[in-house]
């Protein structure tokens, strides 16, 4: 039995020579075709990838739109590198990053906190805008105090919701309501009136923009690119002379675990593609 198993194996292992010898029977076309070019077999040799890198960005959380779009198209620009985003108020990612935590870029919503870390040594060179933003208000999508203009927003006992005055938001809304209150329109007491109304001072935009979103609040202020990305809110525009410009700097940090990345990643967000996606997002361009 076990010679019989040798012998057929053998006969199986001749039938395959011979048949790999047989000349190839050649394939009938149809006219009109071609035969098809084999595309899976490389015409070289395969490069070597780029060794795997992540760049961590700290931004303001009224940039995390634009900058999930700038993460996508700066990967797709640099293969092998891995953007890692932190959102949050400017003020809170400075408390961070002097507390040691590892960034290699900021991009902060005013000159005030990029200022703090230049002070404290931590920024690797000088830093520039990328973007402005202004102010506007926002209201529940179906308005129930039924607010129609800015003088409603001292009316008494409405629910007011803003960004604390350490958040750059926050601060830009009081320069803008004291500014409101040297109008003879709105009176020298609009502005303590409007902030007798606020029940909450949040960390960042988002948080009010959520909170109004669902109700929680009579009306809020956060930036125009926060306003229009929630089509369903209503909103009531700030002119211009009462109205402030959020500037926005960004720059590669001292500290910077991959420093050419960093550098590369400013260089980007300055670059005309980069200048494209802000404006996509409703950002104008700094000065």
């Amino acid at each position: 039995m076990k010679r019989l198993t040798l012998s057929f194996g053998l006969l199986v292992a001749l039938a395959m020579v011979f048949s790999a010898c047989a000349p190839t029977a050649t394939p009938t076309l149809a006219p009109g075709t071609s035969v098809p070019v084999a595309t899976s077999v490389p015409t070289s040799a395969p490069t070597s990838t780029a060794a795997p890198q992540t760049l961590t960005v700290f931004a303001a959380a009224s940039l995390t739109g634009a900058f999930g779009d700038m993460g996508n198209a700066f990967e797709a620009a640099n293969p092998g590198v891995t953007v890692k985003f932190s959102f949050a108020g400017s003020q809170i990612l400075v408390t961070q990053i002097e507390q040691g935590a590892p960034a290699d870029v900021f991009a902060s919503a005013d000159h005030k906190n990029m200022d703090a870390l230049v002070t404290a040594n931590l920024v690797a060179s000088d830093y520039g805008d990328f973007a402005t933003n202004l102010l506007e208000v926002i209201l529940p999508p179906n308005n129930p105090a039924n607010l129609r203009t800015l003088q409603d927003l001292a009316k008494p006992g409405l629910k007011i919701l803003l960004e604390d005055p350490s958040v750059p938001a926050g601060n830009y809304t009081r320069q803008m309501l004291a500014n409101m209150s040297k109008d003879p329109t709105y009176g020298p007491d609009f502005s303590t009136k409007v902030l007798a109304n606020v029940v909450s001072n949040e960390t960042d935009v988002k948080q009010v923009v959520a909170k109004v979103n669902q109700g929680e609040g009579d009306a809020g202020v956060v930036y125009v690119t926060d306003a229009s990305a929630q089509p369903d809110l209503k909103t009531i525009p700030i002119p211009s002379n009462f109205n402030v410009i959020a500037h926005y700097p960004i720059a590669a940090l001292e500290k910077a675990p991959n420093s050419d990345l960093a550098a590369a990643f400013v260089a980007y967000v300055l670059s005309a593609d980069g200048q494209a996606i802000m404006k996509n997002w409703g950002f104008s361009p700094a000065p």
